[in-house]
């Protein structure tokens, strides 16, 4: 029996195993974000959650969607947690999902062409390779038993390389030989592997699970609006954004229906922006689509909305675990750099093939300037500062994006 049945959406207790199962797939990636930036995973899990039910209800419960933790937005976390601190992150991340909601008010006014015109892929895919290329090297040292600046070692670096390589290769044979569910879970069949052998080794203190309570409310904090935060944060939205629109694409392909017309798209982008507005408020990282639940969702072939409800409420509960918190923040340093070294060269290589994809020659004159400069500028530590604006890196690499985009005139065929 249905406790809600309102056409495609059927909230049934009987799904509740299936709708778990939805959470443990985004498990992994929703909680690596908080864990990398120094944010609390408790609370990364109970605004996924939250943030999912907020876009179920503004979306009139249609779109079979999990929001989870976002990686576009790791290297600029923590570049403003290093110099502004967490508050003013939180408020920078808060102002990101203010800008998803005008968008999706934009979008609703004038439709979905004038946002690629303002940012097509030959802006958007160069701004993604920045953002993978330029967390490279936290991936190398934590993968070598170092802090994410390389400033301190942490492992003995032939103990941390085991551990990595380790962790590495199992998610790399998962990603590539796993089938059916398993294929899903790459990140969390590495984070496993890697943490059984630092267990092995005898790297994994168990007292801080030991002290923690079953029961705690998850580390709320509130955020401050730091206009030097927002700017290094701000920028990084518009590639999230373009890849929305994707995701929506990606989940109507597999259910069969329109979803950029019924709900909408503008309705889609104002949950996510809704929902990562509330994250920033709370605590959490910002959020987005996960294309690893829309994969289960095709391999189960179960379009029940309804069970993304449940992966949100339990997402809600296990937030409130306190031992569960504890044990994630004992994962050793080198298992998770094992999987940043696949994980942001594989962001990378999706800013790479948005370009492929889209089909432009980068050797004609203003695709090739558009793309070098977004290149050479986000991650050759150029600065820029004007009327106490301060811009670089990702930040720096967005907006000259855009506005090389704007002001080179495009030849004839292109117009």
């Amino acid at each position: 029996m249905a406790l809600v049945n309102n056409g495609d959406y059927q909230l049934r207790l009987r799904d509740v195993p299936v709708g778990a199962q939805m959470l443990f797939v985004a498990f992994g990636a929703l909680v690596l974000v908080p864990l990398l930036t120094g944010l609390d995973p408790n609370v990364a899990l109970f605004t996924a959650g939250l943030g999912t039910l907020i876009y179920q209800v503004l979306t009139k419960f249609q779109i079979p969607i999990f929001l989870g933790s976002s990686f576009a937005f790791i290297a600029p976390v923590m570049l403003s947690v290093q110099r502004h601190g967490t508050a003013a992150t939180l408020g920078g991340l808060a102002s990101v999902g203010i800008m998803y909601v005008l968008f999706a008010l934009l979008i609703k006014a004038k439709g979905t062409s004038f946002l690629l015109r303002i940012l097509p892929h030959v802006v958007t895919g160069p701004v993604i390779m920045v953002i993978g290329l330029i967390l490279a090297p936290v991936g190398v040292y934590m993968a070598m038993g170092k802090t994410g600046d390389g400033a301190k070692v942490l492992y003995p670096e032939n103990q941390a390389m085991i551990i990595s390589m380790i962790s590495l290769a199992v998610t790399v044979l998962v990603a590539i030989k796993g089938r059916g569910m398993l294929k899903l879970i790459p990140i969390v069949c590495g984070i496993v592997a890697g943490y059984v052998v630092s267990l092995v080794m005898g790297i994994v203190d168990f007292a801080p699970v030991a002290a923690a309570p079953w029961f705690k409310m998850p580390n709320f904090v509130a955020p401050e609006f730091n206009f030097d935060a927002i700017v290094i944060i701000l920028p990084v939205a518009i590639a999230p954004i373009i890849e929305h629109i994707g995701s929506i694409l990606a989940i109507g392909s597999v259910t069969g229906k329109n979803y950029i017309d019924k709900p909408g798209v503008h309705r889609s982008l104002m949950g996510d922006g809704v929902a990562t507005t509330l994250a920033g408020f709370l605590g959490g990282p910002p959020l987005t689509t996960y294309a690893e639940v829309t994969g289960a969702v095709s391999l189960i072939k179960i379009y029940n909305p309804a069970l993304m409800t449940w992966a949100a409420i339990t997402g809600i509960a296990l937030a409130f675990v306190g031992k569960l918190g504890a044990l994630l923040q004992t994962i050793p340093a080198p298992v998770m750099g094992g999987i940043m070294l696949l994980l942001f060269g594989a962001i990378m290589v999706v800013g790479l093939n948005s370009l492929v994809q889209d089909g432009q020659d980068l050797m004609k004159p203003r695709n090739m300037v558009i793309v070098a400069l977004i290149v050479v500028l986000g991650m050759g530590k150029m600065s820029f500062n004007f009327w106490g604006i301060h811009l670089e890196g990702i930040g720096l690499a967005g907006v000259a994006g855009v506005v090389l985009n704007l002001l080179l005139p495009q030849d004839r065929a292109e117009a």
